[in-house]
């Protein structure tokens, strides 16, 4: 009975340095929901995006939106990092729910509205991908 007792005792010490380990993990990364996926490649830092948005705070609070606004272009490359590498991981025509830490969305040098430090939640829509978008902005040839 003791040796059983001990087994679960270390399987559950197991879980709990898992769980606040993972819990480190989350809050220093982007985490990105698949609501429904999109079709074809994954943006790149060199495109640009249609989206139609809305960015909360963790209150529940909305502190930004494309509603009534129609999609909203945006180049990857001049987001904040969170954002853009939420962006990354999506596809033209997928819907995604973002978790951004506070590390890597404004930080302390926050825009009006948004608290110092804040986590933020956005639901994307991706409308459409340009490709290398920031080149043709730049005056470059597409790559």
């Amino acid at each position: 009975m003791r040796l059983w007792l001990g087994f679960l005792l270390i399987i559950a010490a197991g879980v709990a340095l898992a769980w606040f380990g993972a819990q480190s993990v989350r809050d220093r990364t982007v985490q990105v929901q698949t609501i429904t996926p999109g079709n074809g490649p994954l943006v790149t830092a060199q495109d640009g995006v249609l989206i139609d948005y809305e960015g909360r705070l963790e209150d529940g609070k909305v502190f930004d939106s494309s509603a009534g606004k129609g999609p909203i272009p945006v180049l990857v490359g001049q987001t904040i990092p969170g954002f853009a590498d939420a962006l990354s991981r999506m596809q033209e025509g997928g819907h995604y729910k973002v978790h951004i830490p506070a590390k890597l969305g404004y930080g302390a040098q926050s825009p009006t509205g948004i608290p110092p430090n804040a986590d933020l939640n956005f639901d994307v829509k991706v409308v459409k991908i340009v490709p290398n978008a920031a080149a043709m902005m730049q005056g470059g040839p597409p790559q």
